[in-house]
């Protein structure tokens, strides 16, 4: 895996890309094991293993191991136990005998056997593949109800290519051959982690003030690894934390302990967090602020009432605001913050803490934040509004400063600005968005890597080289974006109609494993597509015309390793659907066509917008319907088959955008009324069709367009 110093820094192309590949090349390559691999203690992994019974877990202590000797001890169960040291010599031949002294037969205690007390078991012990494969040959006494046998076993100890699990399968000829006895282990200590369940309560004057401790305690403490992860609740907007958790336990050997409060937290990690900053509760913006403190000085953020309690764990102050900000606005407490913090602070990323305002704040992305240094902020970027002027010159001179492609985590206020404002300066100046301010676990997920050899694949439905041919009908396509409708996923009904969900292409280094889980998860009918206009949330008519090529040099590396062949676009630079403009010039049109050869097509928008194109030989589609999650079903249905009605010719590609509230069983309902005229397919297929009967007016933006 690489190294968390790479992560530190992931922006810097071709630094990234040569990264990356250097990411997959060792996650498929074969390490040369050594006798050390094998020393210590392996600890069962329940969920990958064969049924214990009565024991229910069983470990491995490798005390010494060489290529002629090993000295292990198999022992199973906890407090209730049966335990066996064992020192062979292995070379095939030997005879290592062991007398029995106990007649349990540990790996099926439920079975009416019994070994023979005072027998001998009888070992050859071999290295098969020098210490990749050790193989026992065993044979000793047993008793059953018919009497005395002799019982025959081979034992296979095999170390995976990361030398992290060992898998005991054991093969007797009295049992089914395809039903072997078969054990996963881990090294004791290896990826043990702890959790906590958070509520959803983000008031200052109710549990904000705990759950930021929280958070910041993760932050802190995941620079060492991946240590403590959080589960959100239902309610929170990323949905995925609890089905993540089990993805880990399940398919990335992780095992996890509750901590059931704060309290109980600090004890956990007692020594690993030696500093804490003090935020005052009467200002809001102070604990922002104190959010930057806590990444740079491995910190936690506390109010006045906790201080008793961290310090009683040993933390001492580096930082108190109390009363410091007290009569200042935003724009002077980030100034004051900006000259005492921003030299250090990294110039690859920061974070907009924005989202919620008032008494409220939702920091989920603060551990991240801090795993990265970043300066945190939630100035407006509002070019027009001028009571905020001198906030949004500053976060103007903010992203100024910053590395170009560099990343912006978090969310604009809602109090503030909109969506469109900041997206807009962001691209500006060549900065990625990560639009998430509630994206949780961050610094965890970024630190668990790919599974040895995984390659992302996709469920494509066109063949390279066919055509697809179009009947007289309506054809929709249904596309979730939102960063796989960042709940939706995991809603009723996904598989029971071909749909297309937007991928977020960072997401392959902020959480590899995050994307491992939704490919490993995808039916047929889920399609990924990449987005969104760049490598993350950007607005091409934003970004400076000569540096848009390069953008999408990027957007097209990302497109290739995580194999996707559909890219949307979506712009608000010029304001929203309906008071905007929305669609894009022939110009920028004419990059996205050039820079990726590869793709299949392109869509544009979100709400409806009125970009169409064919060319060379592909198409450029804008969605002519917005489902939003409140229209009632009939309604959608009627709006659908009005369309229809509006474009006569045949055939008729409607693209349709799903807000990400909508579950796929609702959106299954509203199609499945529309009758025989109309024909759900597959994007990829849904856009290969559309350039062979382009049956839509190419239209793009005039380049001399102003606002009215």
């Amino acid at each position: 895996m690489l190294t968390r110093s790479f992560f530190r820094h992931p922006f810097d192309t071709p630094l990234f890309f040569f990264a990356l590949a250097l990411l997959f090349l060792t996650a498929s390559l074969k390490a040369v094991p050594d006798s050390s691999d094998w020393e210590g203690k392996w600890v069962l992994i329940q969920n990958e293993s064969s049924n214990v019974d009565l024991y229910k877990t069983i470990s491995l202590d490798f005390e010494s191991v060489s290529s002629e000797r090993i000295a292990m001890t198999e022992k199973w169960g906890s407090s209730r136990s049966h335990e066996e040291a064992l020192e062979l010599i292995v070379n095939g031949d030997t005879v290592n005998e062991f007398a029995i002294d106990h007649k349990v037969f540990a790996s099926n205690v439920f079975m009416g056997l019994r070994r023979a007390v005072g027998g001998m078991r009888m070992i050859k012990a071999n290295w098969e593949e020098a210490f990749q494969v050790l193989v026992f040959e065993e044979a000793y006494p047993i008793l059953s109800s018919q009497g005395k046998s002799e019982m025959k076993s081979r034992s296979m100890f095999s170390l995976d290519e990361s030398s992290t699990i060992l898998t005991w399968s054991i093969e007797r000829p009295t049992r089914p051959a395809d039903q072997p006895l078969v054990f996963r282990f881990k090294k004791e200590g290896y990826r043990d982690s702890y959790y906590m369940n958070l509520k959803d309560d983000w008031d200052i004057s109710s549990l904000l003030p705990e759950q930021a401790a929280l958070i910041t305690l993760q932050g802190v403490v995941n620079q060492k690894g991946p240590l403590l992860y959080f589960i959100y609740p239902e309610t929170w907007d990323f949905r995925f934390t609890d089905e993540i958790f089990d993805y880990y336990k399940e398919k990335k050997q992780f095992t996890f302990k509750e901590l059931p409060s704060l309290r109980r937290a600090l004890a956990a990690f007692e020594g690993k967090v030696q500093k804490y900053v003090v935020w005052d509760p009467e200002v809001r913006t102070s604990l922002i602020v104190a959010f930057t403190v806590a990444g740079l000085e491995d910190a936690i953020v506390v109010t006045e009432d906790q201080i008793p309690l961290v310090e009683e764990f040993g933390m001492k102050s580096v930082e108190d605001f109390r009363g410091r900000f007290t009569g200042m606005n935003d724009f002077e407490i980030y100034t004051w913050a900006y000259e005492e913090y921003w030299e250090r602070c990294s110039k690859d990323s920061i974070v907009w803490m924005g989202g919620e305002y008032g008494n409220r704040m939702k920091p989920g992305v603060a551990d991240f934040g801090m795993y990265h240094k970043c300066f945190f902020t939630d100035l407006s970027t509002d070019a027009n509004d001028p009571a905020e002027a001198d906030e949004y010159q500053l976060a103007d001179k903010l992203f100024s400063e910053m590395n170009e492609m560099g990343m912006c985590f978090g969310w604009h206020s809602y109090k503030k600005d909109k969506e469109r404002d900041h997206v807009k300066l962001a691209s500006s100046h060549l900065i990625r968005v990560s639009g998430l301010h509630t994206l949780p676990n961050m610094s965890f997920n970024t630190q668990v890597p790919l599974s040895p050899g995984f390659e992302f694949k996709n469920n494509h439905n066109v063949e390279p080289g066919e055509t697809y041919v179009p009947d007289k009908k309506v054809y929709i396509a249904a596309v979730q974006t939102d960063a796989l409708g960042i709940g939706a996923w995991t809603r009723p009904g996904r598989g029971d109609l071909p749909y297309a969900w937007q991928v977020t292409p960072n997401w392959l280094w902020m959480g590899p494993s995050m994307l491992e889980m939704f490919y490993d998860q995808a039916t047929p009918n889920d399609l990924f597509i990449g987005g969104l206009s760049g490598p993350g949330y950007m607005y091409s008519k934003a970004i400076p015309r000569e540096k848009l090529p390069m953008v999408l040099q990027k957007s097209r590396e990302f497109m290739e390793t995580l194999d996707l062949s559909v890219f949307e676009i979506m712009d608000y630079s010029e304001g929203a659907s309906v008071e905007g403009n929305p669609d894009l010039p022939q110009s920028v049109v004419d990059v996205y066509f050039d820079e990726m050869p590869d793709a299949i097509g392109f869509l544009n928008g979100y709400a409806p917008a009125y970009t169409f194109k064919h060319q060379d030989g592909r198409s450029m589609l804008s969605y002519d319907y917005y489902m939003a999650p409140g229209r009632p079903e009939d309604e959608v249905r009627a709006d659908l088959i009005e369309l229809a009605s509006i474009n006569q010719r045949r055939p008729y590609f409607l693209l349709l955008h799903v807000r990400q509230w909508s579950d796929i069983t609702r959106v299954k309902s509203i199609f499945d009324g529309l009758g025989p005229a109309f024909e759900v397919v597959p994007l990829d297929v849904f856009l290969k069709m559309s350039a062979e009967d382009p049956t839509f007016e190419n239209y793009t933006r005039p380049e001399d367009w102003k606002p009215e």
